[in-house]
């Protein structure tokens, strides 16, 4: 029996999130979640590579023989990998730069193979595209948190660089939390990216618990009145 859009939406935003639950894609998770406008801007091409290549393996899960199925898989991603490392290149050039290599790396993403292996080849086209953009705007979500958290602490702002992604418009989006901030070196390093992972890891497993602990109601006895 096929999901259900609700059960969909749920376990790519919060039950089965890539980056706080299936602890898949760590290595750009980390790498470039040092501001928002980073963990954004991979994020967006993240949630977009999985949405067109989820709908595309489920377009053609009847066609390809099982023998060599991961292999067609493979070329698809790779294929939507090219097209938005190079729409990125052309029209977001400064972001791109920054980004670096781990927009070309989006094709060895596990989580990418695992969603059209795992569900978009199982499934219908609408429920593959649906899986792939929940899946994409959950870990986008994470990343932007990160994100914010490690730019807050390192360097006391919020929104820096926006204008890499939005244009000169962007230019005063800057948020400064505080004046002359001399900035927290361990928030914008590599460990730094470990433990702001661990604590939101550490938040949602709290928020679970206290969601799935019954809520006991307790109902007292009418007094009794001689």
């Amino acid at each position: 029996m096929f999901k259900r859009y609700s059960g969909i939406t749920g376990e790519g935003l919060w039950h089965n999130n890539i980056g706080i639950v299936q602890l898949l894609g760590l290595c750009p998770l980390l790498a470039v979640s040092s501001t928002v406008i980073n963990g954004l801007g991979l994020g967006l091409a993240t949630t977009l590579i999985l949405f067109a290549s989820n709908l595309s393996v489920s377009a053609i899960r009847n066609l390809v023989r099982q023998e060599i199925r991961i292999p067609a898989f493979m070329l698809i991603i790779a294929s939507f990998v090219t097209a938005i490392d190079l729409a990125m290149n052309a029209w977001l050039y400064d972001l791109h730069k920054v980004l670096g290599i781990f927009i070309p790396l989006i094709v060895t993403n596990c989580a990418i193979l695992g969603r059209a292996e795992a569900f978009a080849s199982r499934t219908t086209i609408d429920r593959a595209a649906l899986d792939g953009l929940m899946m994409g705007i959950g870990f986008t979500i994470v990343l932007v948190l990160l994100g914010g958290m490690r730019e807050a602490l390192g360097q006391g702002t919020l929104l820096a660089n926006a204008h890499l992604m939005f244009g000169a418009i962007a230019q005063d989006w800057t948020i400064i939390l505080i004046d002359d901030y001399r900035g927290f070196l361990l928030a914008i390093l590599p460990p730094g990216a470990f433990i702001g992972l661990g604590l939101m890891i550490v938040v949602k497993n709290i928020i679970d618990d206290k969601l799935a602990k019954p809520i006991t109601v307790t109902i007292s006895e009418p007094v009794k009145q001689n």
